[in-house]
């Protein structure tokens, strides 16, 4: 894989994303941003380039992807708006597609369904309770994970249970089949991802992670 140096972002104005890039300045990437509204983030880093736009629109994700080695994403959907998840997902595979961007690291919930998973009745419930309160945004999710299989992309998508907006981290639990707790902080899943965009432990498949 190509070194990577600059990293394109989607969701870094939200609550996780804002943990992610504060990260990645940490750890010295150059970062290419999509915001919406650039005027209300808050992080300011010669580090960062801001394109204003929406993962909604195929250009601005082309403006995004250009000259960047990897993509993360922290995208969710937003309340009473527009479909985003197979959307998003089918725009930046095209762009990596265009660019030759290799790598593709995205997070996720645990109501995603693989054929690999062997679900604790836990996890089982709440993936349920996803499908019956919001079944249309849980087909859309399950219809971007479709896409991912069917690319050729180097993608690992993260799914994560109840998220904690605090600094902390700790050991953390892994595993391809089940969630083996019931919380993660947001700083512990921005050392995730960033490790796991590098290093590609889980290439191609989508790892539960928790807080032990």
């Amino acid at each position: 894989m190509k070194n990577i140096n600059k990293v394109a972002v989607l969701g870094g104005g939200g609550r996780t994303g804002n943990y992610l890039v504060s990260q990645l300045l940490k750890e010295g990437f150059s970062i290419k941003l999509l915001l919406r509204n650039p005027g209300s983030f808050a992080i300011q880093s010669s580090q960062i380039e801001i394109i204003q736009g929406d993962a909604l629109d195929l250009n601005s994700i082309h403006l995004l992807l250009k000259d960047c080695q990897a993509v993360l994403s922290t995208v969710g959907q937003r309340k009473e708006e527009p479909l985003v998840a197979s959307s998003a997902t089918s725009n930046i595979l095209s762009g990596m597609k265009d660019y030759g961007i290799e790598r593709y690291v995205l997070l996720a919930g645990l109501n995603i369904d693989t054929p690999f998973d062997k679900k604790s009745p836990k996890t089982i419930m709440a993936t349920d309770w996803m499908k019956a309160n919001f079944p249309i945004i849980q087909e859309d999710r399950q219809k971007a994970y479709d896409l991912l299989v069917a690319s050729n992309v180097n993608w690992t998508q993260v799914r994560v249970p109840f998220i904690e907006f605090t600094d902390q981290y700790s050991e953390i639990a892994v595993s391809l089949e089940d969630c083996l707790g019931d919380k993660i902080s947001a700083n512990e899943i921005a050392n995730f991802m960033i490790t796991e965009m590098v290093e590609s432990k889980y290439s191609r498949k989508s790892p539960f992670i928790s807080a032990i």
